[in-house]
């Protein structure tokens, strides 16, 4: 199969090129480790937030969480992996936020409300089944979130986790926190498979790297809050931001401009 071509933006999450270079080290080790073990499913690791074998029994393990049972309100990310945990939100009657796929357009969001959806709760948790069931709205129209849902390549007992390269999880948290709809008490949780699961300090991290607090497996879930590092100050970091992604994502954009920069 020829590699994935990705946009470029999807590779400028910004910061020393040093840390970025090991980023892309740990990512490889793992893409590696996740088709060799062939724990990945269809189509595979590599360029992506990994669908890994046993994301429904991880999904489940999530669900017992008192943090989850707490929470009405879900920012998810999009991606394939985490489509169990949005299903299940949806069928415990939460809304859930859900990304629109690299932040495209004006309106980034989909809005799922549980009452509301046009099929299951898990066809309305896919992309294209939110295309029909959710209302496309701009970040102003979303109400305080309880509980963050990020995707990740690698994740670590200290809170550290890895996205694909694009920063867009962090820049979604960013974004959210600046317009007070998370704050510091927010958790934010992993779903991956044990494989991706990281020694301690093994991840490098830049300063839009947000820890999460809960890492869940399908066999365990791993508690952080005790190690995990600080978040990143409230705000958008545009020293670590490309041209070419404030150019790809029109919140940036109207941002920038809105603070006259």
């Amino acid at each position: 199969m020829p590699p994935r071509r990705t946009p470029q933006h999807d590779h400028d999450a910004g910061g020393p090129a040093e840390i970025l270079a090991a980023k892309s080290a740990v990512r490889r080790e793992v893409w590696e480790a996740m088709r060799a073990a062939r724990v990945a499913r269809f189509p595979g690791a590599e360029g992506r937030i990994p669908n890994f074998t046993g994301a429904e029994a991880a999904a489940e393990r999530l669900r017992g969480l008192t943090h989850w049972q707490a929470a009405r309100t879900v920012k998810a990310n999009p991606d394939s992996p985490q489509l169990p945990v949005r299903q299940r939100a949806l069928e415990d009657g939460k809304t859930v936020y859900m990304a629109v796929p690299r932040l495209a357009g004006h309106e980034p969001f989909f809005a799922l409300d549980p009452d509301h959806l046009s099929g299951s709760p898990r066809a309305a948790a896919s992309i294209s089944g939110a295309t029909k069931s959710a209302r496309r709205v701009p970040l102003a129209d979303l109400e305080p979130v309880d509980l963050v849902v990020m995707g990740s390549v690698a994740a670590s007992a200290d809170g550290a986790r890895l996205g694909k390269g694009g920063g867009f999880a962090d820049l979604e948290f960013a974004l959210a926190t600046a317009a007070g709809l998370i704050g510091p008490d927010t958790i934010a949780v992993t779903t991956v498979h044990e494989i991706q699961v990281q020694p301690d300090g093994s991840i490098p991290l830049t300063g839009h790297d947000v820890p999460v607090d809960f890492v869940v497996t399908p066999e365990r879930v791993i508690d952080c809050r005790a190690s995990r590092g600080a978040r990143p100050a409230s705000g958008i970091i545009w020293a670590d931001l490309t041209e070419e992604k404030i150019a790809a994502v029109p919140l940036l954009a109207a941002l920038r401009r809105a603070a006259g920069r």
